[in-house]
């Protein structure tokens, strides 16, 4: 693609902004931004991966792995203020789901051990656990709130956070893997996903293009499953007290 026809692109957001002034969103503030935003942050990743492909060093691969989860955590752990050190929960589930994921991947040889392979598909990998962490909270935001009667009645008699918070943990995993399981009913039907897509533009063989989206369909499934499992294990004691009350922690406020 040309940078003639990169420009013509930017048709889209005007027509955007049109929209959002139509309809008196006020929204354009925040699509100019996020315009902006957006093509800056990829042409410096756009950079950055072409000088690790070029060096393969794997210290500078570690290294933007490390800021891929960083990054995700610190946006995820929006979804839990009020709860103590939920940035670092979120970090070491996304950082243990990465680690599991890439092990499996490169110790079974089922990819290459090349940054070409390892970055965006623990990219997207990463990417996936952020947006389950956040599902996660979210949704044990809202059931803490909705059964605040029933955690209690369990705290009094006797029961440890743990068991008087178990349901709860067991309704928020489930809710926040829906997405990705949905995901995986409608893909090839109702959608046509980025890698495949990319890789069919590309001249790759639609073939070969489909065996790796299967393989990314399969780990983000993975990756929600062990996300949301180990993130609910290890931040429900935070939803509590030290002498077991349970926190009076605010609704998520929209916008």
């Amino acid at each position: 693609m040309s940078i003639l026809g990169l420009s013509f692109t930017l048709l889209f957001v005007m027509i955007t902004m049109l929209v959002s002034v139509w309809q008196k969103l006020g929204l354009e503030r925040d699509i100019a931004i996020g315009t902006i935003r957006s093509a800056i942050q990829l042409l410096l990743v756009g950079y950055v991966l072409q000088f690790i492909f070029n060096t393969s060093n794997p210290w500078f691969i570690a290294l933007i792995l490390l800021l891929m989860i960083g990054v995700a955590a610190y946006h995820a752990g929006k979804r839990g203020k009020g709860l103590r050190g939920i940035v670092w929960k979120i970090a070491i589930a996304i950082a243990t789901t990465e680690l599991l994921m890439m092990g499996l991947l490169l110790g079974f040889r089922i990819i290459e051990a090349t940054p070409q392979y390892i970055i965006p598909i623990s990219g997207m990998t990463i990417g996936n656990a952020m947006v389950v962490s956040g599902l996660l909270l979210n949704q044990m935001r809202r059931e803490v709130g909705s059964s605040k009667g029933e955690i209690e009645t369990l705290l009094s008699l006797g029961a440890t956070a743990r068991q008087a918070i178990q349901d709860v943990m067991k309704r928020s995993v489930k809710s926040s893997m829906i997405p990705t399981i949905d995901g995986m009913k409608t893909v090839g039907l109702v959608q046509l996903p980025g890698m495949m897509t990319g890789m069919i533009i590309a001249g790759a063989d639609p073939i070969e293009a489909v065996r790796y989206q299967i393989l990314i369909v399969f780990a983000f499934a993975s990756s929600a499953a062990v996300t949301s499992i180990i993130l609910s294990l290890l931040s429900y004691r935070e939803w509590f007290t030290k002498d077991l009350r349970l926190l009076s922690i605010e609704p998520e406020r929209k916008g």
